[in-house]
C-alpha cells in the first residue's frame, strides 16, 4: 500500500494491538517507541512493525524526531496507539495517496471520543480538527505543550473519523497524564487572545482563541463544566456525558492549582 502509518508509543500493550489490526493495510508500519516497560514491542513486532526508539524530552522535539524515519512512501498516516482506523477513512487515505495531482501537504481530520461505551459527541469539542495525514517534509511544530502543527502548503479534510479510545488504559493512567499536562500548561505561557477569531469559520483558529480567552477568566473550572455541559450540551451524551464534563473540570482546576503554586513559589511564599 502506498502510505507509511507512524504511531508514537510508550507503554502502550492495552492499546497497540487494536491499534495495528486497524492499520495492518499498510506495509510501512513504524512504531516509534520511548522505551516501554511493558508488552508493546512485544506487540508492535509480532505485527511486523519497524520499531524505533528514542527518549522523550519533549512532545515537540520527539514529533519533530519521528519525522526523520526514513518511511518507505510520501504520505505518512500518523494515529495514536488508543486510536482505531475505519476502513472508510482508509480508503479515504489511500485515494489522496493515489492521486497525482492532489496539491495538499497534509489533511485534518476528526476523531470520535468513546467513554463509557458512548461517543461523548456534545461534551468533547466535537468536531476538533487534527492534523494525522501528510507529506513529512512539509510538517512541523511549535510550542512544547498544546503541540501547534504547521504546515509548509495546503491543508485538507478528510470527511471520515478516527475512533479515539482515550480512557483504555483506565482512570488511573488518565489522572497521571493529565496531572502531567496540568503542570506544564500552568507552566507554559498562555497565547494572545485573538478576538477576531472567536467567530471564526476556521474551526481551528476559533478554538484555539477560545482557550486564550478561557486562561484569563475567573472560575475557570466551573465555567469550562458549565460551557462544556450545558451550552455545548454534554448533558445530552447522558451518564458517561456527566462524568467526561467533571474530569475536564477538575484537570482546569489542577491547572489552576499549579499556576498560583508557581506564583507563591515565585514570590517566595509557603505553598
Amino acid at each position: 500500500m502506498s502510505i507509511s502509518v507512524l504511531i508514537l508509543t510508550l507503554n502502550e500493550e492495552s492499546n497497540l494491538e487494536r491499534c495495528l489490526q486497524s492499520v495492518a493495510w499498510s506495509d510501512d508500519i513504524v512504531v516509534f517507541d520511548s522505551y516501554s516497560s511493558d508488552r508493546t514491542l512485544e506487540i508492535a513486532r509480532a505485527f511486523g512493525a519497524r520499531v524505533v526508539q528514542r527518549r522523550f524530552d519533549t512532545e515537540r522535539d520527539h514529533r519533530a524526531a519521528s519525522l526523520q524515519v526514513e518511511f518507505r512512501h510520501k504520505w505518512v498516516f500518523n494515529p495514536d496507539a488508543d486510536e482505531i482506523t475505519p476502513p472508510e477513512l482508509r480508503d479515504e487515505m489511500l485515494a489522496i495517496a493515489a492521486n497525482p495531482n492532489c496539491e495538499a501537504k497534509a489533511f485534518r481530520m476528526r476523531f470520535k471520543n468513546i467513554f463509557m461505551g458512548r461517543w461523548i459527541k456534545h461534551g468533547s469539542l466535537y468536531p476538533t480538527w487534527i492534523v494525522r495525514f501528510f507529506r513529512p517534509e512539509a510538517l512541523r511544530f511549535e510550542r512544547s505543550i498544546n503541540l501547534r502543527y504547521v504546515v509548509d502548503g495546503r491543508v485538507g479534510r478528510l470527511r471520515n473519523h478516527l475512533f479515539h479510545y482515550s480512557f483504555n488504559k483506565g482512570l488511573d493512567a488518565w489522572f497521571e497524564k493529565h496531572n502531567r499536562y496540568s503542570r506544564m500548561e500552568a507552566l507554559e505561557d498562555s497565547d494572545p487572545i485573538d478576538f477576531g477569531a472567536l467567530l471564526a469559520r476556521d474551526a481551528v483558529a476559533r478554538r484555539r482563541a477560545l482557550k486564550a480567552l478561557s486562561c484569563r477568566l475567573p472560575f475557570r473550572p466551573t465555567l469550562r463544566f458549565v460551557y462544556m455541559y450545558l451550552l455545548r450540551g454534554g448533558f445530552l451524551d447522558g451518564f458517561p456525558g456527566l462524568v467526561y464534563c467533571r474530569l475536564l473540570m477538575f484537570y482546569e482546576y489542577m491547572i489552576v492549582l499549579k499556576v498560583k503554586e508557581a506564583q507563591r513559589r515565585q514570590n517566595g511564599l509557603p505553598v
